[in-house]
Parts: C-alpha cells; sequence; structure tokens
C-alpha cells in the first residue's frame, strides 16, 4: 500500500485520537460517519465542526437525562405524552404545558396536584418531574412515608450535614401521597421543618388526596402547624384540583366487559 492511500487514514486516526484526549469521545466515535456525510453533502469546514459538536452536545445531554432521571427515583413510563386528557376533561392541557415549561421552578413556587384516588396525580407529578429534569433542574421523587422515614433518620444531624441533604438541596422536591396515613406529632414537626426551610428557596410539588380543610388530620390534629405549614406551601402557588374518573376503576371496567 502507497503512502498516498495510507495517509489519509493516518491523519483520520490522529485526529481522533486528539478528540478522546479533549474528552469529546462520542465524537470520536462517530467521525468516519461524520466525514463521509460531510463529503457526500459538500459541508463546508465551519459546518462540519457544527456538525461533530452537535453529536457530542446531544450525546452527552441524553447521558445526563438518563443518569438525572435514575438518581431522582421518579416512576418510569408516564410522561406528559401518555396523559389522557380525554379521560380526565378537568385537567386543562394548556395549563400543564405552562407548568412544563418549568417557569414556577425557576420561581421557587409551590404545586399542590390534589383529588381522589385514581385520577392521574402522581402521573402528572412524574412527568412534570421529567420535564424539569430535562429543563436541567435537580428533582428527587419520595413518597410520603419514604420521605418521613428519612426525616427521622435524619432527625439529630448537625444544620451543617442537614442542608446537604438531597430533600432539602435538589431544586424540585416531589412528594407523593400526601394524606394516606395521619403523621405522629414528631412527623408533623419534622415535616414542618422541611416545607419551612425549602420556602422560597426550592420548589416542592406534592400530590394528596385531602382538601386543604383536611390538612390538620394529616399532621396529627394539629391546626396551628397545620396553618404554619400551609402558609408556606400556598403563598405563590399553584393548586391543581382534579375532579374526575379513576383510570384504575376505568381499566377493571374494561376487563369485566371483555370477561363478560
Amino acid at each position: 500500500m502507497s503512502k498516498t492511500t495510507t495517509q489519509p487514514r493516518v491523519d483520520l486516526d490522529a485526529t481522533r485520537e486528539r478528540l478522546q484526549r479533549v474528552a469529546l469521545m462520542h465524537a470520536a466515535e462517530q467521525l468516519d460517519g461524520l466525514i463521509s456525510e460531510a463529503v457526500k453533502e459538500d459541508c463546508s469546514p465551519h459546518r462540519f465542526l457544527d456538525k461533530l459538536l452537535d453529536v457530542e452536545l446531544s450525546y452527552r445531554e441524553e447521558r445526563r437525562v438518563r443518569t438525572c432521571l435514575h438518581l431522582s427515583g421518579l416512576p418510569s413510563g408516564q410522561t406528559l405524552a401518555s396523559f389522557d386528557f380525554s379521560f380526565q376533561p378537568g385537567v386543562e392541557r394548556s395549563r400543564i404545558e405552562t407548568l412544563a415549561t418549568c417557569q414556577w421552578i425557576r420561581e421557587n413556587r409551590t404545586l399542590l396536584i390534589q383529588g381522589p384516588l385514581g385520577v392521574g396525580k402522581t402521573h402528572l407529578a412524574t412527568a412534570l418531574g421529567m420535564k424539569a429534569v430535562e429543563n436541567g433542574f435537580g428533582v428527587m421523587f419520595y413518597r410520603l412515608e419514604e420521605l418521613l422515614a428519612a426525616l427521622r433518620r435524619d432527625a439529630d444531624l448537625a444544620p451543617a450535614r442537614l442542608r446537604s441533604k438531597k430533600y432539602l438541596s435538589t431544586t424540585l422536591l416531589i412528594i407523593d401521597e400526601v394524606g394516606f396515613e395521619p403523621m405522629t406529632r414528631q412527623e408533623a414537626s419534622l415535616f414542618f421543618r422541611l416545607v419551612s426551610y425549602r420556602y422560597q428557596r426550592g420548589s416542592i410539588l406534592i400530590t394528596t388526596n385531602k382538601g386543604i380543610r383536611d390538612w390538620p388530620e394529616i399532621l396529627a390534629g394539629d391546626e396551628v402547624l397545620a396553618t404554619a405549614i400551609l402558609d408556606r406551601l400556598l403563598h405563590n402557588s399553584h393548586v391543581l384540583d382534579i375532579k374526575g374518573r379513576s383510570y384504575r376503576l376505568r381499566d377493571l371496567e374494561r376487563m369485566v366487559a371483555q370477561q363478560a
């Protein structure tokens, strides 16, 4: 093989090695295909460089989203695209799409999604959490019992160590299934500490099957504590009150109809 025929491959290997040395690993892997496309399309050097960087940046963004979704604890598969707005006409699509822009998170506001069992509260909370991750925000998802267990475990931590906990430091904290079981007095006090710390520092999204009037019974029957918590949660907040049929009952009705 002549020097003329081997030189392009040598140059390409050297370019790939340089890309790897500056940590553009995905661009290095895709280099051959990108060069072939550039030759076919008669790309300018500037356009080729843009494509090379786009490939690397797109890969890094996809990897960031995958990693953040995994670390967030968000349930998988519950997206806005899969939410059945036609079955739940009380949920305004335009309002959900506005929330999906994440402006409320930038403003450290609270979102309260309340309604009976099975109407899609967790689905919407998860979908909005996914949108937050896609928009670059840190997200943590807890069911209330999981969060309360963490709060009890960390109850005696020094403030400096406590502030490093994800449920305090993350940009968006999602708390699912508030109201199914009443809190003890200790748990209610720890929950108040959490809400107070995050007030105007970070956003909270809560799903609950209880109306606002019923919150004292959730919080160990303490009306004063409930008022203090709600005062912080509802200030500068969004409230979605979903009144509709249960998705799970709909699915059960379909199964019964098929078996009849």
